[in-house]
Formats: structure tokens, C-alpha cells, sequence
């Protein structure tokens, strides 16, 4: 394991995106998932996040995760093309009037095709469905370089910045974690 710096980005934004969803291919849909299994949820973290260095749900006792992401006020949805997953988002609705995009991301076999852009704009319409005060969400330089300018693109606006130390591990290394 190394240690890096690595700046994070912290946006939010105030009111529903103004532009459409459109509309998903045949084959493909986003789901809810109800009840995810920590396995489950393990296995789209990293299918996502190995490439960005995510590690953080990883490193959790799975019992700690195991309750987080089957709270009632956090929301899984995985999209899926031909009933198989192909990225998800995930929106955190405990604090009360926010809601944190706390992951959100695509299989790397898929980017390129247009299915973040409609992906983001589906949650962020999900997440005004349920009419908070505000929906934020922070991105660092490790993630894909579109993170930042889709947010952007969105409606999100920076409010703020900061240099933190982020682990780096192989590959290898968090397989078995």
C-alpha cells in the first residue's frame, strides 16, 4: 500500500437538472435493488472502482456495509443491459433535506456510450423525486476524467476543494478483501 495525494472536488446542486433522460436501448433498464447483498454490491464496487482506486467499502466490516446499503434510506440502483449489470449509482438519503450521490459509475467495457450521461440524469431526477433541499456529491482526480465535467454538465457547482491522502493498493491486494 502507498499513499497519494489526490485533490476532491465537493459539488452540489439546488434544483432538478433542466435537460431530458432519453430513452435506453432495448435490453437495457435501471433497477432498484431492494435488499443488495454485501457480495453483490462488492463485486459492481469493483467492477467500477478498481480502475479509480475506490477501496473505502472495501475496507468496511461487512456487517458495517451490510447496513448501510440495506438502510431504507439509501437506494442501489444497478443498470443492466441483456440482465446484466453494467454500472450503478447509489443516492444516501439519511441526512434529513440531502441527498449524497455517494457512488455512481459505469463497467468499464460500457463508457464511451452515452449510458453515464443518461444514468446520472436518471438518478439526479430520482433523487428530486423526493424533494431535499439540496443533492450533493464529491469526486477526486483519481475517478474517470469525465466525473467532474459530467457533474458539471448536470448542474452541480463546485463548493469546495481539498488535497487528501488517499491509500493506493495493487490490484492484487484487494482481491481478497
Amino acid at each position: 500500500m502507498s499513499i497519494i495525494k489526490t485533490k476532491t472536488t465537493y459539488l452540489e446542486m439546488f434544483s432538478p437538472p433542466q435537460f431530458e433522460v432519453g430513452v435506453l436501448q432495448t435490453g437495457r433498464k435501471v433497477i432498484r435493488l431492494p435488499l443488495p447483498s454485501v457480495g453483490f454490491y462488492r463485486r459492481l464496487y469493483r467492477a467500477i472502482g478498481s480502475n479509480f482506486h475506490w477501496i473505502d467499502r472495501l475496507l468496511m466490516p461487512e456487517d458495517d456495509l451490510r447496513a448501510i446499503i440495506q438502510d431504507d434510506l439509501v437506494d442501489i440502483f444497478v443498470l443492466y443491459e441483456n440482465q446484466e449489470p453494467i454500472g450503478y449509482s447509489e443516492l444516501d438519503r439519511r441526512v434529513c433535506n440531502e441527498i449524497e450521490l455517494a457512488y455512481f459509475g459505469l463497467f468499464p467495457a460500457v463508457i464511451g456510450q452515452g449510458l453515464g450521461k443518461y444514468l446520472l440524469n436518471w438518478t439526479l431526477r430520482t433523487a428530486w423525486s423526493h424533494r431535499p433541499r439540496r443533492v450533493w456529491v464529491h469526486t477526486c482526480d483519481l475517478d474517470h476524467p469525465a466525473a467532474l465535467p459530467n457533474y458539471l454538465k448536470s448542474g452541480f457547482q463546485i463548493y469546495d476543494e481539498s488535497i487528501v491522502e488517499q491509500p493506493i493498493f495493487s490490484t492484487n491486494s484487494t482481491s481478497g478483501l
